[in-house]
């Protein structure tokens, strides 16, 4: 049974913000170099991949920066979004992710609002094999 999903109408404005933010490390105009990354994201980020495996910042910040010396134009449609708050300051945004329409990924971001700007401070993607 789905969980309800519906993000509170008073949520809706940081819904739009941290929505115009993902698919994360795929925004051209939010940055492409290590500095913009590093800005992006917590001191303590880490992942949880799609293969499941756990990966550090200093190891996204690596693959990011290795990604970005040769650039690939991906089909990247996100949906379906919501967002929750889970303490002051601190917010959960889920999504859907199509990739070249041969790939579909349900994610989550954990987002931190600090006086610097927005800041992820966890990711999760997991590819979904059938609804």
């Amino acid at each position: 049974m789905e969980p309800n999903r519906d993000t509170d109408p008073a949520l809706a404005s940081i819904l739009e913000e941290l929505r115009s933010r993902e698919p994360i490390f795929h925004r051209p105009e939010l940055g492409t170099a290590r500095a913009d990354f590093e800005r992006m994201t917590s001191e303590d980020f880490w992942e949880v991949g799609a293969s499941g495996g756990r990966y550090s910042r200093e190891f996204i910040l690596e693959e990011l920066e290795r990604r970005h010396q040769h650039p690939v134009v991906e089909d990247l449609q996100a949906e379906d979004f919501c967002c929750q708050q889970l303490a002051p300051d601190l917010y959960l945004v889920t999504d859907t992710l199509y990739q070249e329409q041969a790939r579909k990924t349900r994610r989550s971001t954990i987002w931190r609002k600090t006086p610097e700007g927005w800041r992820i401070v966890f990711h999760q993607g997991t590819i979904v094999e059938h609804d």
